[in-house]
């Protein structure tokens, strides 16, 4: 089984927690008591392949590198009205993918970190092998 560690960034207040806790454990938390970090893990199965994903909920940047897999997420899309992150973003963080999110209506939570696992295996240098430990961001 491979195993792929993933970074969240952002901003306090932005829904990263209540994303992660969607995916991981597919419940909506309304309130969240906000940590420093928060550690996750989740087995999936992306292209009929097995994945174990190690997921870090931080604001912290742990990679001196910008050539990483990443998605810009435009979370809380059913608050159309109080977002501010969009496509443009996106083009400011190299081109990066773009979703958008609702962790509430559950629009896009598992397409985003499959989209990552299909990200760090097209980096992969050997084709049609995965690194047993890679990581990435999602902003």
């Amino acid at each position: 089984m491979h195993e792929y560690k993933l970074v969240i960034l952002g901003s306090g207040g932005i829904g990263k927690s209540a994303l992660t806790v969607q995916f991981v454990q597919g419940i909506f938390v309304e309130k969240y008591d906000p940590m420093i970090e928060d550690s996750y893990r989740k087995q999936v199965e992306v292209d009929a392949q097995q994945y174990r994903l190690e997921i870090l909920d931080t604001i912290l940047r742990v990679k001196d590198t910008d050539d990483v897999p990443m998605i810009l997420v435009g979370n809380k899309d059913d608050l159309e009205d109080e977002r501010v992150v969009g496509k443009e973003q996106a083009r400011q963080w190299n081109n990066c993918t773009f979703l958008d999110s609702s962790t509430k209506s559950k629009i896009n939570v598992n397409e985003i970190f499959y989209d990552l696992v299909r990200q760090i295996n097209r980096k992969t240098p050997v084709p049609g092998k995965a690194r047993e430990k890679s990581s990435c961001q999602l902003l």
